[in-house]
């Protein structure tokens, strides 16, 4: 479909989706930390489980939700037909549950899923890291162009599809927090894209950016990934 409410509806299914896969993986987690010394499950699977949890719960549970919200609201609140560019917002959001599939099938490789923590820090994620670092790199890779896709439907939805007489300043609030919400995602997408990408080639390419033998910094890695952490946020 290209509706705007069906694909609204299919982001919101898709999110409670991910919150249950991502809360099975929490409920791992809480039962290891159950009390001290229990061993439930192997300590690279707990760390596998801590990585995916959180990767699951941010970009495949609460930004779809929003997402699904926007989809659903936005052209309704301004008196639009459907979101602007129907077509693309089905592919942006059909590609999630691909990426979805591709990072939790990287938890059954061989040396198991990524291993490090949500923020994937360097030198966890790349010296440290299992083989499934490329997987996953690929899977935020396409989560990332599945935001900035629907980043763009928005913007030009609020700026072309206003009905008459309806000003800036007579936009619903949640319009306009949608508004900066999408100037966000196209400034800071393309930054998580290089650190991820920076990643994958310190590991697999023998390039150093976060290798301070090679001349790199992993406080660097800090810096980039919360240039988008914060306003992703």
């Amino acid at each position: 479909s290209t509706n705007h409410k069906d694909i609204g509806s299919l982001y919101l299914w898709f999110s409670f989706i991910m919150f249950l896969t991502g809360g099975a993986m929490a409920m791992v987690i809480r039962a290891e930390l159950f009390q001290p010394g229990l061993q439930l499950v192997e300590p690279n699977f707990f760390n596998q489980m801590t990585t995916v949890h959180g990767l699951i719960m941010v970009f495949g549970a609460v930004m779809p939700a929003f997402t699904g919200l926007a989809n659903w609201l936005i052209p309704m609140m301004i008196g639009a037909p459907d979101m602007a560019l129907p077509r693309m917002n089905n592919w942006s959001f059909w590609i999630l549950p691909f990426a979805f599939t591709m990072l939790l099938s990287s938890v059954f490789m061989d040396g198991g899923g990524p291993n490090f923590p949500w923020t994937f820090y360097a030198p966890l994620s790349t010296t440290y890291s299992p083989d499934s670092t490329a997987l996953f790199v690929f899977a935020i890779h396409i989560m990332g162009i599945s935001s900035m896709m629907g980043a763009i439907n928005v913007i030009v939805t609020i700026v072309n599809l206003r009905a008459p007489g309806m000003t800036s300043m007579k936009l619903p609030l949640f319009v306009w927090t949608w508004l900066i919400t999408g100037f966000l995602l196209i400034a800071v997408m393309p930054v998580l894209a290089g650190a991820v990408t920076m990643v994958l080639t310190d590991k697999f390419f023998g390039t150093s950016f976060f290798d301070t033998a090679g001349g790199g910094d992993p406080v660097m890695f800090q810096h980039i990934f919360w240039f988008f952490g914060h306003p992703e946020v």
